[in-house]
């Protein structure tokens, strides 16, 4: 931001109290007080907000706050929002971060950036965007608030300054209204002034912030008349009579602004400033502003208004030379301009123009003519683009322009959208290339224009984007690929918003009239890949044996045949073929490789796949490859829907192989991150099915309830298949709330979903395990014949972990010597499988039914082993089953004890200690100046290396676990 040239410093009146706040914020973020008061404990940064009308003096306040933070050795970062520049995506964002890293060398900038280099380069106008696919939103915050929270602690103490922040763009001012509540917990002093009255809707969450620890934003109140007396007496002298100074008050109704500009008239008339000239105040009071400025704006000469007009067109920031070009002025002619305009207190500065004050740039603006207005934004955008500013730096100027035709115009705001778009800001490319369509396009551009509109829209608005799309196909399309490049987008955003038939049925449209085999074999894959996720496919059966002809044909020569491939493999998954086949069709598809981030296809595929392997009892290869698709998802930049799912499925992981805190902690920021997202969205549903899972499996049964509660997990379910299946959990939850006849019909209701399409693997979809349980209560018979339908399933498969929870759920069903026959079965086959919390379960069981039976020597072996399992599993409800059964066997539970914790490392040893008080993972990452993902990640080997779960780490660590 250029530096502003301010007349003089002015005695502030009557800001005492917010002066004050600001004094203790700074003492305490820089550890010195300016009475000689006790430091505190550590530097400690805040937010402070100041909130007033126009005039009201929120302008002078911050300089004067910026002035003493310096004077104290902080580094300051300012930023001032634009009326003009709202629509310039990340304006005040780069005013604030950009000097601070500009000027550095590519090399030297990459470093200091790392992995975020390629998210927030672009936004901040350091690099200019790569190809492929943008960050999101969230993952464009996200880089931000790592490139802010790291000049915080390496330049503290730091102050940042947002001076109009009503009138800064969305994009920056959604990411500092997130960003403000993190300030109190660095060396950071947030400090901004806004008018509440003008906040735009976008800025919603901005309106919410407190003036400091908690408190409402700081009010800024009109000048009384003493105060104002006080300003007029300081300007004009103590002459100043009494009565002249009333009427100054009175006439400016104590807004600062409008009494210093009101002296500055009194002084340059060479008025008396006594009550005999006191009636002259209100004629000079109405040329300070509205009508009576423009009238001594226009007294300046033609030249000197053009100039101003076109600073006013420009906004802030103004370059003499630029403004010159607009106003179509010599270089001499506009001198000459800035001069008159600075010596009437219209601009200040030299190299870098402004206007004195935002009201005056406002009405200059509002004066303009309206045709000249648009001529003079038209003016503008050539010469931003002669200057080689770039076309997004013209854009702003073209959205002010009457449509008119222009190819030109249509080909600027296209670049301008794909450089915003790539930015990371995708609501101003939509802005532009909506405009973009008003103008209009050629003709035979229209379809490629609806086409990069849809693909503006799709991440915020899907159903405009699918309108779009539409439209495109209706145009005349010379280009096959353009043609297909919109059916593969419009089938995506249909499947993403749940609409999944329709999706499957464009495809199927295109795929009749598509000439090109390579591209039909695309279409087909997408067209299987959004068939498999459908609960309402008509003939899943046929679907299938189409698919599995098509892959065996298939060699993986390419990226489209890997994913037919992929798609079989997880085909046989879900219909139960036996687990080799699945896992060979599997290693075909990945021995090609593909990433989880190609910039024109889904991540599904790559799920899938990895998916696979966790069901046929491989979930190492499994969480290898989510791995490998997160820090995919990462180094794009996707932070939203991607990671959720990521961080969401891998919890999911965790879960089929026992661990269940780990499992819980993974689901949490995957949910946390699906909140952000939107509710009701795919995401969520995976998220919130997983948690109550995880919940149940703990033992938490109310609290599973209340989540199910919080979060609406009831019918309608969405149309698309999820795992874990939506319906199956709900109806799994209903069953652990005694609600046994509920928790059957919903059972029976899934399994009447999925069976018809072919949909029979237990392992992938336990209802029939769940419903048989149900079943049990009032149809005894029909419960075993169900339990044992589902062993024979789980046999088909083939995997250890799905035969043994099958024979589990047949021995919970069954009685007397069957009971035991069926657990000790299941025992064996659940020992040679990853699924350690199964296997707890059997262990426990069947230590219960020995020793029901009279074999207690066995039974303590069993439920020994149950418990400890149960204990390192995380199964908090299994492990208080387990040691009520050994209790009622008269036996005495071991106590645990960690030998491992010698190997943790510092940070692992860290964060263990701060859950066992109790924190959150968002709440360690802030504690140890780090993400989210890290702290899950250092949970992760804190459990695996000492083998327990919180209570058990808190005695291994020798800690007491908050309640």
């Amino acid at each position: 931001m250029g530096q502003r040239s301010l007349r003089s410093r002015r005695t502030l009146f009557e800001r005492e109290s917010e002066l004050t706040a600001a004094e203790e914020a700074l003492s305490e973020l820089t550890g010195v007080h300016r009475d000689g008061g006790e430091p505190p404990d550590r530097p400690r940064g805040a937010l402070l907000a100041f909130a007033g009308r126009a005039g009201i003096g929120k302008t002078t306040l911050l300089a004067e706050v910026r002035r003493r933070a310096a004077a104290k050795g902080c580094t300051v970062l300012s930023a001032r929002g634009g009326d003009q520049e709202q629509r310039v995506a990340f304006h005040v964002a780069r005013q604030l971060l950009q000097p601070q890293l500009a000027g550095a060398p590519e090399p030297e900038l990459r470093d200091r950036l790392g992995s975020w280099y390629a998210i927030v380069g672009p936004a901040l106008g350091l690099c200019a965007p790569a190809e492929g696919a943008p960050p999101d939103q969230q993952g464009l915050r996200d880089g931000l608030d790592w490139v802010l929270t790291h000049l915080a602690v390496q330049r503290a103490p730091m102050v940042l300054v947002l001076d109009d922040a009503h009138w800064a763009d969305p994009e920056s001012l959604s990411w500092l209204a997130a960003f403000a509540p993190r300030a109190e917990d660095l060396p950071l002093l947030l400090v901004v002034a806004y008018r509440p009255d003008e906040l735009p809707d976008h800025a919603e969450a901005f309106r919410g912030l407190p003036g400091r620890a908690g408190q409402r934003p700081i009010d800024l109140e009109p000048l009384s008349a003493a105060a104002v007396a006080r300003l007029v007496r300081e300007d004009l002298g103590t002459q100043a009579d009494d009565a002249f100074c009333r009427e100054c008050w009175a006439v400016t109704a104590g807004n600062p602004f409008e009494a210093v500009e009101l002296t500055a008239k009194v002084r340059d008339r060479g008025l008396t400033p006594t009550e005999a000239g006191a009636h002259l105040l209100r004629d000079l009071a109405a040329a300070v502003k509205g009508s009576g400025l423009i009238a001594r704006l226009e007294r300046l000469g033609p030249s000197t208004v053009r100039f101003a007009w076109a600073c006013a067109v420009l906004g802030t920031e103004i370059h003499p030379t630029l403004a010159a070009a607009v106003a179509g002025l010599g270089s001499e002619e506009a001198a000459d301009a800035a001069d008159a305009l600075r010596g009437a207190r219209i601009l200040t500065g030299a190299d870098i123009l402004e206007f004195v004050h935002p009201l005056i740039a406002t009405a200059v603006y509002r004066a303009i003519p309206g045709g000249v207005r648009v001529a003079l934004h038209g003016q503008a955008a050539w010469c931003v683009i002669d200057e080689g500013l770039g076309p997004s730096a013209a854009a702003r100027h073209l959205l002010e322009t009457h449509p008119d035709g222009d190819a030109w115009i249509v080909q600027q705001l296209r670049a301008a959208a794909r450089e915003t778009l790539r930015a990371g800001a995708p609501d101003a490319a939509r802005r532009y290339l909506a405009r973009a369509l008003r103008e209009p396009p050629p003709f035979e551009d229209r379809a490629a224009v609806l086409y990069e509109l849809g693909c503006a829209s799709l991440l915020t608005e899907p159903a405009t984007t699918v309108n779009h799309l539409r439209a495109a196909l209706e145009e005349p399309i010379a280009e096959p690929e353009l043609r297909h490049n919109i059916v593969y987008r419009l089938s995506q955003v249909l499947a993403h918003s749940d609409r999944l038939a329709e999706a499957s049925e464009t495809l199927a449209r295109e795929i009749r009239v598509t000439g090109d085999a390579r591209v039909r074999l695309r279409m087909q894959s997408e067209q299987f890949m959004w068939d498999a996720f459908r609960a309402d496919e008509p003939d899943s059966p046929a679907r299938s044996r189409r698919l599995a002809r098509l892959a065996d044909r298939l060699t993986g020569r390419d990226l489209t045949e890997r994913y037919v491939i992929g798609l079989r493999a997880w085909d046989a998954t879900l219909r139960g073929e036996p687990a080799h086949i699945a896992l060979h069709h599997a290693e075909r598809a990945l021995a090609g490789g593909f990433g989880w981030a190609e910039a024109d296809r889904g991540f599904e595929v790559p799920v899938l796949v990895a998916l696979t392997f966790m069901y046929a009892d491989r979930p190492g290869r499994t969480e290898e490859l989510f791995a490998t698709g997160i820090a995919d998802f990462e180094a794009q930049g996707w932070h939203g829907a991607h990671l959720s799912f990521g961080y969401t499925i891998l919890g999911y992981v965790r879960y089929r192989r026992g661990r269940l805190a780990e499992a819980e902690d993974f689901v949490r920021a995957g949910l946390r991150l699906a909140e952000r997202v939107g509710p009701g969205t795919p995401v969520h549903w995976y998220a919130v099915a997983t948690l109550i899972q995880i919940l149940l499996a703990r033992g938490r049964v109310a609290e599973a309830a209340r989540t199910g509660e919080d979060y609406a997990f009831c019918a309608p379910f969405p149309a698309a298949v999820t795992f874990p299946d939506a319906q199956t959990v709900h109806g799994e939850l209903l069953l652990a709330r005694g609600l046994t006849k509920d928790a059957a019909a919903e059972l029976a209701a899934a399994g009447r979903r999925l069976d018809p399409r072919g949909m029979r693997n237990p392992a992938w979809c336990p209802w029939q395990l769940h419903l048989a349980r149900a079943e049990s209560h009032d149809a005894p018979e029909r419960a075993v014949a169900t339990a044992l339908e589902a062993v024979n399933r789980a046999r088909q498969y083939g995997t250890p972990s799905a035969i043994g929870q099958a024979l589990r759920a047949a021995a919970d069903v069954s009685s007397g010597s069957a009971r035991v026959k069926f657990l000790e079965e299941s025992v064996g086959h659940l020992e040679r499988s990853p699924a350690a919390y199964e296997l707890a379960c059997a262990l426990v069981a069947l230590g219960t039914e020995l020793r029901r039976a009279g074999r207690p020597k066995e039974a303590a072996e069993h439920l020994y082993r149950g418990l400890d399992a149960a204990v390192q599993c995380g199964a908090d409800g299994l492990v208080e089953e387990a040691r009520d059964e050994l209790a009622a066997a008269g036996l005495r539970p071991r106590r645990l004890h960690s030998t491992e914790t010698d190997t943790l490392t510092a940070r692992e040893r860290a964060a263990a200690a701060l859950t066992v008080r109790g924190r959150g993972t968002a709440e360690i990452a802030d504690e140890l100046h780090t993400d989210e993902p890290t702290v899950v990640r250092l949970l992760s080997a804190v459990y695996r290396k000492v083998g327990t779960d919180r209570t058990g780490l808190g005695s291994a660590l020798g800690e007491r676990a908050a309640p």
